[in-house]
């Protein structure tokens, strides 16, 4: 049992001797002591909660209210479920079941309303012998806002890997530019001086030859131009449009060569309109990287699944290939540059994905199995995004 030997607690000792003038100066003084409190807890810059063990809030300071968009008027009513979706499941707590008062927990949760923000939350169980003979039991939550640092580590992240491609990049352009100027201009004279030559079948094959290298030369330079393009951060230009539409526009480019590997696409369309705010252009490039990794990791027969759905929040795209799927020990280097299980491949492709997900306030999510298939779960919040309030 906790000590009691604070001057309130001798005076609540003797409460049933005290007289009304006595009486009356303990509750004021409860008031004020109540009152400071109060205004400590609301200084602070970390959300205070009190919830009882089946998350129904009791207490919240003005930070805690103002992080989850709680109204006074809510206290003692709502749950901590209806403003932290997803944290009963995390908990591992069913629809009818309480939170284990007795285990401490910490989570990294993502709030979407009022605002974005990232929060980590304690959540800390009173000791029984503070609150007993009540019921039910209580635990306390902190909330405190990590999304600045969220946002900073990510942003020196991204930028200490831009950085260093696009150094790599820059020597690499710098290197292949001069030489193929250089074929460019050969091959010129080259078809020039045929051109005055008398046309003989052999003249005539020569000129093929050269019109043939002049297009691989550009298309070499298209490459060197492209690359540089898809490392190089670019601000999206956002507009209203169905990724299904785009999709549809990149697998048709792609058709031929799906025929070539003969691998099938098989799609699974929502029922309703899907409406997302994108960069065109960018979403084709995730498009792009997605399918030609899978198409690459399947063997000829292999299938393209490609399903979308939506809730009130999201817009969902999963394509899931039959290929040889991903090793553990290469899961977690899946988004770093320079990373890659082809021969050919320079291992930029899915960190572009990501960062254009990101971008788009998105995630991408990837799960695999070996000699199994690999599933690539892209989220884009929803042009209609909204946060239902859900009654209790």
């Amino acid at each position: 049992m906790p000590i009691k030997n604070s001057s309130l607690d001798r005076v609540l000792g003797r409460l049933d001797n005290l007289d009304t003038v006595n009486l009356t100066n303990l509750v004021q003084r409860l008031a004020r002591e109540r009152g400071l409190l109060e205004t400590v807890f609301n200084t602070v810059r970390e959300g205070i909660l009190v919830v009882t063990e089946d998350g129904v809030i009791e207490y919240a300071n003005e930070a805690g209210r103002r992080m989850v968009a709680l109204k006074e008027a809510d206290l003692g009513s709502a749950t901590l479920w209806r403003f932290i979706p997803g944290l009963r499941e995390s908990l591992d707590t069913a629809a009818d079941e309480t939170i284990d008062s007795r285990a401490s927990l910490s989570r990294e949760i993502e709030l979407g309303y009022p605002e974005k923000r990232f929060v980590r939350l304690y959540m800390v169980p009173f000791q029984e012998e503070m609150v007993e003979g009540e019921d039910p039991r209580k635990a306390a939550v902190i909330l405190n806002d990590i999304t600045q640092e969220k946002i900073s580590t990510e942003e020196m992240i991204e930028s200490e890997r831009v950085s260093s491609i696009l150094l790599l990049a820059a020597g690499v352009a710098h290197e292949l530019g001069n030489p193929l100027n250089s074929l460019t201009i050969h091959l010129e004279l080259m078809k020039r001086n045929l051109g005055k030559l008398e046309e003989t079948a052999e003249v005539k094959r020569l000129s093929s030859s050269v019109d043939v290298c002049k297009r691989e030369v550009d298309r070499l330079d298209g490459i060197i131009r492209h690359f540089l393009e898809a490392i190089r951060p670019q601000t999206p230009d956002f507009q209203e449009l169905n990724p299904l539409e785009v999709l549809d526009e990149v697998l048709q480019f792609y058709q031929k060569e799906l025929d070539d590997r003969e691998l099938s696409v098989d799609g699974e369309a929502a029922s309703e309109a899907l409406i997302v705010l994108a960069d065109k252009d960018q979403l084709k490039q995730v498009f792009f990287n997605v399918i030609k990794n899978a198409m690459e990791a399947m063997k000829a027969g292999g299938v393209l699944a490609v399903t979308s759905k939506s809730d009130d929040e999201f817009v969902y795209l999963q394509f899931s290939d039959t290929g040889h799927g991903i090793s553990k020990e290469n899961m977690g280097k899946i988004f770093q540059p320079y990373q890659s299980t082809k021969k050919d491949g320079h291992g930029l492709g899915m960190m572009i994905v990501d960062r254009i997900m990101r971008e788009h306030g998105g995630q991408i999510g990837i799960d695999s199995k070996e000699e199994v298939g690999t599933t690539v779960t892209l989220q884009f919040p929803s042009k209609n995004r909204r946060v239902r309030m859900l009654k209790d």
